[in-house]
Parts: C-alpha cells; sequence; structure tokens
C-alpha cells in the first residue's frame, strides 16, 4: 500500500469509510468454474472434468464443460471489469490447459490463452493476479496417486515454472495454491470435491505436499524473478464453541487447527501445529521436517479467503452436523471426526451459511496478532444466492450489497487496528459452476444466462462500481 493511513476524518463519517490510498479493489473467479473450452486448444482432463460426469457428484449433472465460456469470452469479461473500476482481477490458471499430462512440456496453444488474457487485462489498466493452482489436477497426476503423492508436489513446480517463463515479464504477484484445506480435505477425505476419495491419511498427505508444492514452486519462481510478489491464499474462518462444555472447546481446538493453524504455522512459522499432529496421529502423518525449510519461504502477500464462521461442538448430537457439502456422508474433520457444526442463530446466505463479519475482523487482526508480519489481502469473500432476474434483466440483489457492505467495514476497522491489509477481492466476478453444487447457486456481481451466455450487471455490481470509486463503501443514511 502506499499509506498506512486510513482515509476517514471526522468531518467525512456520513461519507462512510474510506481506505488507504493504494488499496486495491477486485474480484476473483477459477478457470473451471468459468472458462469452459474443456476439450479446445490440447487442454487435457483434470479432477474435476472426472468428478463432475461421474453420476450423482455434482447437483444436477452440471459439469465445467462450457461453463460461462470465458475461453472465448474473455474480451467482453475484461470490458466489464474496465467498466467496473476494478484494479487488480484474481484469476486462476487451467492446469491441464498448460500442461495435459501434468509434466513435460507446456501446452503452447494453452498458455496463449492466458498471454492474451494478461495482455488484454493490462490494456484495460487492470492488474492481473494469477493463481497457479485452484483445484483442477490433470487426471494424469491423480491416476499417478494425486496429491497423496510426493512426486505431485515436484510436479507442480514445473509446472509453476513453465507459467512463470510465460507471463512472469507481465505479471507480479502470484498466489501458488488456493484454499489446500478444500484441495485436501474436501477432495481426499470427505469425497465431497474431486477426486472424491475417502481416504483420511491421504488427504494428510495431501495437505502437506500442496504446502510443499507451494514452497517448492515459490523458490524455483523467485529464482528467475526475485522482483515479482509470490503467496498462497488459504481459507481461514473464526471458530467459536457452541457452549461453554469443555468439549465443546476442545472441538473448536480442534477445528481451527485443521482449518487455520495446520496451514498459516508451515507458511509463517516454519513448523506443524503440535496440538494437530497429536489429533491425527493415528493416521500416520508424520511429515519431514526438512521440507518445513522449503515451505516456509518468505512471503510478499497472503491471500485470506473469508465466508462464514465455524460454532462446533464435541458433544453427541445429530450425526448430519458433522458433514460439509450438498451430499456428504464422511467428515474431512480428520482425527476429530466426532466434532459437529452448529447454527448460531444468525441470518444465512443463500448458501446456509451465517452472515458473520465480525468473524473476518476477528481473523484478519488474529493473523497480524500470532504470526510474523505480511501484506494481507481478502482474495475471496462474497455470498452466494438462487437469483432470477426481474422481467427486465436486472437482478436486485440487495442481500450480497449488504454482505459485501459488512465485510467492506470491517476490513477498514482491521485497518484502523493496525492489520496490513492491502486489497479486497470479492467472489465473484461472474456467476459460474460452484463445484458441487453446480449451477444451482450464484455468487457473481454479473449474472450470466447460461443459456445465452449474455453477461447482465446486478445491483451490487454498480454499487462495487461506486465502492471503488469513492474509495470504500457510501455512509449509512
Amino acid at each position: 500500500m502506499e499509506s498506512s493511513a486510513v482515509q476517514d476524518d471526522p468531518g467525512a463519517r456520513d461519507a462512510g469509510p474510506r481506505f488507504p490510498t493504494g488499496f486495491r479493489w477486485g474480484a476473483a473467479t477459477a478457470a473451471y468454474q468459468i472458462e469452459g473450452a474443456a476439450a479446445e486448444d490440447g487442454r487435457g482432463p483434470s479432477i474435476w472434468d472426472t468428478f463432475a460426469r461421474t453420476p450423482g457428484k455434482v447437483l444436477g449433472g452440471d459439469t465445467g464443460d462450457v461453463a460461462v465460456d470465458h475461453y472465448h469470452r474473455y474480451p467482453e469479461d475484461v470490458a466489464l471489469m474496465r467498466d467496473l473500476g476494478l484494479s487488480s482481477y484474481r484469476f486462476s490458471i487451467s492446469w491441464p490447459r498448460v500442461q495435459p499430462s501434468g509434466a513435460g512440456s507446456a501446452n503452447e496453444r494453452g498458455l496463449d490463452f492466458y498471454r492474451r488474457l494478461v495482455d488484454a487485462l493490462l490494456e484495460a489498466g487492470v492488474e492481473p493476479w494469477p493463481t497457479l493452482y485452484h483445484w483442477d489436477l490433470p487426471q494424469p497426476l491423480e491416476d499417478a496417486g494425486g496429491w497423496p503423492e510426493r512426486e505431485t508436489a515436484y510436479r507442480f513446480a514445473d509446472y509453476a515454472e513453465l507459467v512463470h517463463e510465460a507471463i512472469g515479464d507481465r505479471v507480479k504477484h502470484w498466489t501458488t495454491v488456493n484454499e489446500p484445506w478444500c484441495a485436501a480435505f474436501l477432495g481426499y477425505a470427505s469425497g465431497d470435491h474431486a477426486p472424491g476419495r475417502l481416504d483420511p491419511s491421504g488427504s494428510l498427505l495431501a495437505a502437506h505436499h500442496l504446502m510443499l508444492g507451494h514452497g517448492l514452486a515459490v523458490r524455483a519462481m523467485r529464482g528467475r524473478r526475485p522482483d515479482n510478489m509470490f503467496g498462497a491464499a488459504v481459507n481461514l474462518y473464526a471458530v467459536s464453541p457452541a457452549t461453554d462444555d469443555p468439549a465443546d472447546a476442545d472441538a473448536a481446538r480442534r477445528v481451527d487447527g485443521m482449518q487455520n493453524r495446520l496451514f498459516l504455522d508451515p507458511l509463517l512459522l516454519g513448523r506443524y501445529p503440535e496440538d494437530v499432529l497429536a489429533d491425527t496421529a493415528r493416521h500416520g502423518f508424520e511429515p519431514d521436517a526438512a521440507d518445513l525449510a522449503v515451505i516456509n519461504q518468505p512471503l510478499d502477500q497472503l491471500g485470506i479467503n473469508y465466508y462464514t464462521r465455524h460454532t462446533v461442538a464435541g458433544t453427541p448430537g445429530d450425526a448430519a452436523q458433522t458433514a460439509s457439502g450438498p451430499f456428504a456422508t464422511h467428515s474431512p474433520w480428520v482425527g476429530s471426526e466426532h466434532v459437529r457444526f452448529v447454527p448460531a442463530g444468525r441470518p444465512t446466505t443463500g448458501m446456509g451459511w451465517e452472515i458473520d463479519e465480525g468473524g473476518l475482523h476477528e481473523v484478519l487482526t488474529r493473523v497480524h496478532r500470532e504470526y510474523p508480519s505480511v501484506p494481507l489481502y481478502i482474495t475471496e469473500n462474497g455470498a452466494g444466492y438462487d437469483e432470477t432476474p426481474d422481467g427486465d434483466g436486472t437482478v436486485h440483489d440487495a442481500g450480497r450489497i449488504a454482505y459485501i457492505d459488512a465485510h467492506l467495514r470491517a476490513c477498514h476497522a482491521a485497518i484502523a487496528d493496525g492489520v496490513p491489509l492491502a486489497g479486497y477481492f470479492t467472489w465473484s466476478l461472474l456467476d459460474n459452476f460452484e463445484w458441487a453444487w453446480g449451477y444451482s447457486k450464484r455468487f457473481g456481481l454479473v449474472h450470466v444466462d447460461y443459456a445465452t451466455q449474455r453477461r447482465t450487471p446486478k445491483d451490487s455490481a454498480r454499487w462495487y462500481a461506486d465502492v471503488i470509486r469513492r474509495g470504500g463503501p457510501p455512509g449509512r443514511g
């Protein structure tokens, strides 16, 4: 950031909070969720292609084969970003588009798409923020064992170098892996996400190898361009016990350990939490201590994805409350499968997630307080609903506006408390394929008619454009 001073003088409070000069305003997407073109220009299958085509895995049998056709419509989408006034755009690179087999030389036709996209963004005055892994592992690597295999981390570093060589002269900010908790535990423990495996021990190895892949990739890319900025994006939650019962307090410790500290500690402290290792010991998780020096690369930025708070209980109750996702029957909480997730009575989004902006402030101040200082970015934050346009095509999404507004105010309060928060990327720019929920939930600022691919900015898009223009949300009356 160019300034650490929060722009909110007493005489201007009616105008709403103002963020520091240089604060980055963005929106985010992911390749499998928007690109489509699943078999074009040499792209190979990913684990999400395979998973989505497996009956019963995705609501409605939806796939990302077409998604919102961003592969062909990116010029229109970049124009939307320009019109919104975005300063930055976070997108992900499709690994199987760049390297269909997960090894060997690059597919230049795949890289050309990202070259064109980056050039279009720069021409529109929008800074590109690529993420190298947003869950679309090439299927051949999964066939060889996937993330539980150590070799996958080395293959990821090789792939990162291919992408970095192609666009590293025009891209300065890099995210290695997105939400490794989801990739490891929803993918390999509960089976909610691709590849849909039920392998608790393997999921712990997957988590470790995702972190190792991050470290190897940062080391390789920084060696090429030390002026670039590198980091990862982790999905963090505030975690609260349901009651004062000691069992509930222990449940909160366990979930905080698996969700938050299992990734923050190796990334920023170079160690794993001892209590988490104890919780998972029966699964034989004994990571190589030498790997921690690789994982603990100096970070130039840390992305935080935040949506809701977890309220948990360790006491007996409804077994269904240990599940996650639309079809889950197995817990992703390896070593703590007894933990239940209980409602706390807050309003919810269309995803059923409770709205708790105070949790975002709690997460930000905690990371700042308990870990070495690093510039922080909200790399995902948003609200999903099942929306339909009015007769004139307009989507009046007051709920999404209220959600983003409240969370931006929590960000502003965190900055006032000394947190080095340097940017905010809302999820998502466009309605898209919402993983196991298919096309049933919409997170976009821009409505997409999936039959025609017509893009229509929602009320929230116009509101967010005004926020960017103002440098913060408007006053409240």
